[in-house]
């Protein structure tokens, strides 16, 4: 499952055009992970930070809760809400926003998928450069650890 969503959450940063990344892992511990990819992607920042802000356009609709991409939503300010809608039923949290950075880092609290139901904190953080002209230069980590 961890394996999946590095592939779907790198997707983002390669913004369709080319297969998504599998992230490295660069520590496994008894009580906990790091996990990171650096890509760089021939956009503007910008670009790539509105594309990073709206998962309903690249988040894998099996791995979310409702069985569709569409009801993802990213309110994108610190205390913001990375959720899901679960029409006629509820809402899922998947992580909360703890640092807002427009064009350069964006930083989200939460165990996603199946660690949400375990005692697991975790950080997962996008970091954007600019690369010359018209490129980006994306690193994402996924710290997480817990019981």
């Amino acid at each position: 499952m961890l394996r999946i969503f590095i592939a779907a959450t790198t997707a983002v940063l390669l913004a369709g055009t080319a297969p998504p990344a599998i992230a490295d892992v660069v520590k496994a511990e008894a009580a906990g992970f790091v996990v990171e990819k650096t890509v760089t992607i021939d956009a503007s920042p910008d670009t790539v930070w509105e594309t990073l802000r709206a998962p309903q356009r690249w988040w894998s609709k099996e791995h979310t809760w409702s069985g569709d991409s569409a009801n993802l939503y990213i309110d994108s300010q610190a205390t913001g809400c990375f959720c899901e809608k679960l029409p006629g039923r509820g809402s899922v949290q998947h992580a909360r926003l703890i640092f807002v950075d427009k064009g350069k880092l964006l930083r989200m609290e939460g165990a996603f998928g199946p660690l949400q139901g375990e005692a697991i904190v975790a950080t997962l953080t996008f970091e954007l450069s600019p690369e010359g002209d018209k490129a980006t230069k994306v690193k994402m980590t996924y710290v997480a650890g817990g019981y």
